[in-house]
């Protein structure tokens, strides 16, 4: 708010007050906000599961349907799988590379957090 306000004074219009004083101070908010939202999209839900169209196939194409990890874990496991398969397997190396994906997202959201956070008094 002053840091706005002291922007204005110095006769800064509200595009350059916006630009050069709001998105800076704000920039680690922003940036772990964006970043723990692709974190909160990785852990998915079955909603988007079922709204991707359940395809066993990985692209960056948004417009192509694709299977989600947590709808892969599903399917595979959603029957009895065996002991020592590779169905067994693949299923908890899948969640184990989910896990690790959504644990690096968000120690580096957290980092950049500390990083950029200004402390204003």
């Amino acid at each position: 708010m002053y840091l706005r306000e002291g922007s204005f004074a110095l006769g800064a219009t509200k595009l350059q007050t916006s630009l050069r004083v709001v998105v800076p101070s704000a920039f680690s908010g922003i940036t772990s906000a964006y970043i723990l939202a692709i974190s909160r999209a990785v852990g998915e839900t079955m909603i988007v599961a079922i709204a991707a169209g359940q395809q066993p196939r990985l692209t960056a194409n948004p417009l192509v349907p694709i299977e989600t990890i947590t709808t892969y874990i599903v399917q595979v496991s959603s029957g009895d799988v065996a002991h020592g398969t590779i169905e067994y397997n693949t299923i908890f190396a899948a969640g184990i590379t989910l896990f690790v994906f959504t644990f690096l997202l968000n120690n580096i959201s957290y980092w950049l957090k500390k990083r950029y956070q200004e402390k204003y008094e």
